[in-house]
């Protein structure tokens, strides 16, 4: 039976929510049958079976599962015969660490720098959406928001630091294969690609050429969805 999983979508089919490929990536690891739904911001209708209103959300026969930590459990749970996204139980452990660190820091540096961009891949009523939620949250326009001060700018270098060093020389978090911590991670900066032309990574950067080998997976999939090259 094919996975459906219900991912935010902009204009000209920009596939900007970290959290959506978290799980896109996710399925694709595990070699899993699925379709995505595309659903704007204002589209909360086509979700409503699963009783809250954010995605991700899938649904695989009469299971409805929501939230991208979640399902990543629901999948390595339902299909232990498919590859491990997680590795064992301590690794899992740390993709637990690592999705919180990345909620909480890198998320927060990066969207700093990115979120006004969202309001160009968007048609006019999910802009309104956008705009007036976002101000309402951050007490502040997103135009406002998106500064790119040297603070801001630090903030973000400093936590691109943090990942720099935890990956080492390894191809990916979890050695020589990816697992779902490099999926948490590549959610982030697949999302800033999706929505902006502004540069975060060098190519010098280890970070830069860990993205590169991202976007190499799974048959170039997060290549040949919309974004900048960046």
């Amino acid at each position: 039976m094919t996975i459906e999983l219900y991912d935010l979508v902009g204009r000209d089919d920009r596939r900007f929510s970290p959290y959506c490929w978290r799980i896109r990536m996710a399925l694709e690891h595990k070699k899993l049958e699925y379709q995505t739904i595309p659903v704007r911001f204002t589209d909360k209708h086509l979700i409503r079976f699963s009783d809250q209103n954010l995605i991700p959300v899938i649904r695989d026969g009469k299971n409805v599962v929501a939230d991208s930590w979640n399902i990543a459990k629901y999948l390595e749970n339902s299909y232990r015969d498919r590859p491990s996204l997680f590795g064992g139980e301590v690794e899992e452990g740390w993709s637990h660490f690592l999705s919180n660190w990345v909620d909480t820091t890198l998320h927060q540096a990066t969207i700093r720098l990115v979120i006004a961009d969202i309001l160009d891949h968007v048609d006019k009523e999910d802009r309104n959406y956008f705009f007036k939620s976002r101000t309402a949250r951050f007490g502040m326009t997103p135009a406002e928001m998106q500064s790119r001060s040297k603070a801001d700018l630090d903030i973000f270098y400093e936590a691109n630091g943090t990942l720099r060093s935890a990956l080492g020389t390894s191809d990916f978090w979890g050695g020589e294969t990816p697992s779902y911590k490099d999926y948490i991670v590549f959610g982030a900066f697949t999302w800033a690609r999706a929505i902006s032309q502004f540069v975060l990574l060098v190519k010098e950067d280890s970070i830069y050429k860990w993205r590169t080998r991202m976007l190499n997976l799974h048959d170039g999939l997060a290549r040949k969805v919309g974004g900048y090259p960046v």
